[in-house]
């Protein structure tokens, strides 16, 4: 990936960048990361990239932006804005209840209380809707948050967590369905299994699976052809390997690329957490959505449906919606929009960065942050589970912001 303009031309004091490198290099030198790559954009021009460590550290093989990485949880803003122009064609409503097109939900339970054994249910006081799926107030959640749980662990006997090959999307609905929901619609921001659902729904509608759905809406006209929900046989030796931290703040082999779980066939299309792609792909749908929805002349989405997305839709930020902290990121100031998160109040929140910034990431340690006011997209890949293991995210922030001097 080439610079398409010289830092200084944009706003950025160069030798401050170069502060970027030496932070990435550090993390990876010491074996913390595997690999980082860091890339910034400002007016549509690529300012900066930085390239430093590993595909697999095993063999020693250098990464390099043709390689393929596993975003997880950065897949939820693509299939939120797969769920939007269903909006725009008037196929969905963000006020529809689930039921309608799942109907087995209008009979999903909710826990009695926080601490309540898995039969100690009530009925639902309203259904759950496409909003709440949008913005994480679903009730739905992740197994692996609270693994000795009673919830945790029917989520994990039903395999309803991430699993590449796991039941497609339909018989993983239906089981979803038969689990109780952790609080009731609405009553405050959790994260889970609520953008995979959403993802089920867009099958229904589209009567196609999410894979050819995204393919037609986004990879084709977006020119995003390395993105996908697997990598096939031909192209395994480009997916990076996987790696998570031991207890001894080292890493260990979690997924090899080679025979990852992402390699073809893959049976389940998870919406929320199942795409692999590259930085030139993931760049071109971050600054889709930083220029109104339009990219190259193509338009994706309107300027309305990207400030809807953008906005937060929650009554306040997400400490006062019950969630003060999430992995190593403080809430406060914090609020959630339609796929992403915005920074309402970056002095509450302790981030060095502008009001209106939308941002998410995903397990491995990946983000992307869009800032409107600097004109700015920012994305960081590297491949280490979990992602609450270093403040990657604080940091880059930080060493971005104090480089850009006009």
């Amino acid at each position: 990936m080439e610079l398409t303009a010289k830092p200084r031309e944009h706003g950025f004091d160069e030798a401050r960048l170069e502060r970027i490198r030496k932070w990435a290099g550090g993390y990876v030198d010491c074996g913390k990361l595997p690999c980082a790559m860091t890339v910034i954009a400002r007016h549509g021009d690529i300012v900066f990239t930085d390239l430093q460590g590993y595909a697999d550290t095993e063999v020693g093989e250098a990464i390099t932006f043709d390689h393929r990485f596993r975003i997880f949880s950065m897949t939820k803003p693509i299939t939120a804005a797969a769920a939007m122009g269903l909006v725009e064609e008037g196929r969905l409503r963000l006020d529809d209840p689930v039921s309608r097109y799942i109907p087995a939900f209008a009979d999903t339970r909710v826990l009695a209380h926080r601490d309540a054994d898995i039969d100690d249910t009530v009925a639902m006081t309203s259904p759950m809707t496409i909003h709440q799926l949008l913005n994480h107030t679903s009730g739905l959640t992740y197994g692996f948050f609270d693994p000795e749980s009673p919830l945790a662990e029917r989520y994990q006997s039903l395999d309803l967590d991430m699993n590449p090959n796991g039941t497609p999307l339909d018989e993983w609905a239906n089981d979803l369905a038969s689990v109780p929901l952790a609080f009731q619609p609405g009553e405050r921001w959790n994260y889970g299994v609520s953008t995979d659902l959403l993802g089920r729904i867009i099958e229904i509608i589209e009567e196609r699976p999410l894979s050819d759905v995204l393919q037609e809406r986004f990879f084709d006209p977006l020119g995003m052809m390395r993105t996908g929900f697997a990598v096939s046989r031909a192209d395994a030796s480009t997916l990076a390997s996987l790696y998570k931290v031991t207890s001894k703040g080292g890493m260990s082999l979690m997924d090899p690329g080679a025979t990852s779980g992402f390699i073809a066939p893959v049976t389940r299309h998870h919406g929320g957490g199942g795409l692999v792609s590259v930085a030139e792909d993931y760049l071109k749908f971050t600054e889709m959505l930083r220029r109104g929805g339009e990219l190259n002349g193509v338009r994706i989405l309107s300027p309305h449906s990207v400030r809807l997305m953008t906005s937060n839709n929650l009554g306040g930020d997400l400490e006062s919606m019950g969630q003060p902290k999430f992995g190593e990121s403080n809430f406060r100031g914090i609020g959630f929009g339609l796929g992403m998160a915005v920074v309402l109040d970056p002095a509450r929140a302790h981030l060095m960065t502008s009001p209106g910034e939308y941002f998410w990431g995903g397990a491995a340690s990946t983000v992307f942050w869009v800032d409107p006011l600097q004109d700015m997209v920012v994305l960081f890949l590297t491949q280490l589970y979990p992602s609450s293991t270093y403040p990657l995210r604080e940091e880059l922030r930080a060493l971005v912001s104090q480089a850009i001097v006009e």
